[in-house]
């Protein structure tokens, strides 16, 4: 009787022991996975000299949606491109723009900043849109304005400025634009002498319409 209990045990154990072995080939449950999203934001910039079309990115999602909700609150329409300078940028989207005190524009916002989404795949090149910020020692986390933006016009990009501003978006039709804009006369401040106005429109198109239209244009990086 001994010798049963003692064979009965033993296969009890060779049982445990397989069973935690094809425990252990089985592989770990991975979190699902978020649904890939078939539909993106197109945005027209609309200035008097003609449309720039652009792209957000999905790496920056503070930045791109805080750019659309402002976009379809109507926050931009009538603000200007209040600061232009040949070979670097056009910098526009702030509030105080639209009032007749020419001296306070670029220092107006929406009443927050915002928290900085530095990439270094996402590059200042010809067309990129991203983020004004206060520089030096007052704003050490690099945060962004909540509404101020800048277009890069340099064909050579501007790579200086990678990995310390926020690049949010790239214009992928109307970059002839860029150059209108920044030709225009202005004053010691660089601004431009007669205003420029802007408005904003947000439109949903399916991705795979967007890359019908763009081809590689249509660049999420």
């Amino acid at each position: 009787m001994f010798r049963n209990s003692l064979k009965l045990a033993f296969i009890t154990l060779l049982i445990t022991l397989l069973s935690c072995g094809e425990n252990a080939k089985q592989p770990s449950k991975r979190p699902t996975p978020p649904p890939v999203p078939t539909t993106d934001f197109l945005i027209t910039i609309h200035t008097k000299f003609g449309d720039m079309k652009a792209i957000l990115f999905q790496e920056t999602p503070i930045h791109s949606l805080n750019f659309v909700k402002l976009a379809k609150k109507g926050f931009y329409d009538g603000t200007t491109f209040h600061r232009i300078i040949t070979d670097f940028m056009v910098q526009g989207g702030d509030p105080l723009s639209k009032d007749d005190n020419p001296t306070n524009d670029g220092t107006g916002g929406p009443g927050y900043t915002q928290q900085a989404e530095i990439t270094s795949k996402l590059k200042h090149k010809f067309g990129a849109i991203a983020a004004a910020r206060l520089g030096g020692p007052s704003n050490p986390e690099k945060r962004s304005s909540g509404s101020q933006f800048y277009i890069v016009e340099n064909e050579e990009g501007v790579p200086f400025l990678n990995n310390e501003y926020t690049v949010f978006g790239q214009v992928i039709e109307g970059l002839d634009i860029l150059h209108t804009i920044v030709n225009q006369k202005k004053d010691e401040r660089d601004r431009p002498l007669e205003n420029i106005e802007m408005s904003i429109e947000v439109e949903t198109y399916a991705i795979e319409k967007l890359k019908k239209l763009y081809g590689n244009k249509y660049n999420k990086q």
